[in-house]
């Protein structure tokens, strides 16, 4: 086997199953090494296992490899990662309009994320980091965003189209936190609340109307900003009026997204009803922070399927052609 592909691999079945950053990374960076070792030192046990960035882990996952083996590691991890739930409506999805890399809270430079997309069968993947409020994801400000978008036109992505997009941030007063002339830029905005999450109904209610309101806005995601399970523990979701906030999404075309992270399982079954009920689209999203979670679909594909979204009120299930004509959308 490849020492690259089972570094690759098991830092991707790391990732889909949330394991802590480091464990996943550490691989990653012994398969860049590796991918640049001179034949000499890779095939030389004892000055490959003082090279720097190769642990006593990664180092006999590598020597496995050499020898024509499937690594213990990784046919463990095989046997054990956390089986993704199954759907039909999973096929039918065609991208991924939410994920983030290095430039604001990701693991990974962009180039990872879009080939892990393009193995999964993806047929585009919009770049979504944070914008510069939310200074502890590293929020990308005005210049660096102008930096991202020379970076993704430089891109080359045969066989997947990389949207430029971002995950900006819902001021309290429901404008966005980025310039109208950058975010009319990009192909993709996806809107979320990512503070005072505790206020009062009414005022968040004003706030998520406004921002799903603002002719840029796509996306309003991770909707209740909900966590149930996982690392960083529990939160109970904002409160709000649900059908006035979906209304106002059916009403400006914007997409209600399904975020398909086991720990944030938002929006709650019942408001999946209530915005089925109001008209709305859906974008069934990853949210991936690593190369592997993008794999986390199958989660938010599953629970769109239960629920009973109909594959034709999801975004995500658009040709790209089409995605774009709807982000382009007059409103």
């Amino acid at each position: 086997m490849d020492p690259v592909d089972a570094l690759t691999e098991i830092a991707f079945l790391l990732e889909r199953d949330r394991a802590i950053r480091y464990k996943s990374k550490a691989f990653r960076t012994a398969g860049d090494i590796v991918a640049r070792l001179d034949p000499a030192i890779l095939n030389d046990p004892v000055r490959l296992r003082k090279t720097q960035g190769i642990g006593d882990t990664t180092f006999t996952v590598i020597q496995q490899a050499l020898a024509g083996e499937v690594p213990e590691y990784l046919a463990k991890l095989r046997e054990t990662s956390a089986v993704a739930a199954t759907s039909e409506l999973r096929a039918k999805l065609r991208g991924d309009l939410h994920a983030h890399t290095e430039w604001s809270d990701g693991t990974t430079p962009i180039e990872p994320m879009v080939e892990a997309a393009r193995s999964l069968g993806h047929e585009y993947l919009a770049i979504t980091d944070h914008s510069p409020r939310l200074r502890v994801a590293r929020g990308l400000s005005a210049e660096r965003l102008e930096e991202q978008l020379d970076a993704v036109a430089g891109l080359a992505a045969d066989g997947i189209r990389v949207l430029t997009g971002i995950e900006v941030d819902i001021n309290e007063d429901g404008t966005l936190d980025q310039t109208d002339e950058l975010l009319g830029r990009l192909d993709v905005v996806v809107a979320s609340v990512h503070s005072k999450l505790k206020s009062e109904s009414r005022a968040m209610t004003r706030r998520m109307v406004a921002a799903v309101s603002h002719p840029r806005t796509d996306v309003l995601g991770h909707v209740t900003g909900r966590l149930v399970e996982g690392a960083r523990g529990t939160r109970p979701g904002a409160r709000f009026d649900a059908r006035e906030v979906f209304r106002a999404c059916a009403a400006h075309g914007v997409a209600v997204e399904i975020n398909s992270r086991p720990e944030r399982q938002d929006p709650p079954d019942e408001l999946i009803q209530v915005a089925l009920d109001e008209g709305c689209l859906f974008s069934i999203d990853s949210d991936a922070h690593a190369p592997g979670q993008l794999g986390l679909l199958d989660y938010g594909a599953e629970r769109a399927e239960r629920n009973g979204v109909p594959p034709e009120r999801i975004v995500t299930t658009y040709r790209v052609e089409q995605l774009l004509q709807w982000t382009g959308r007059s409103r």
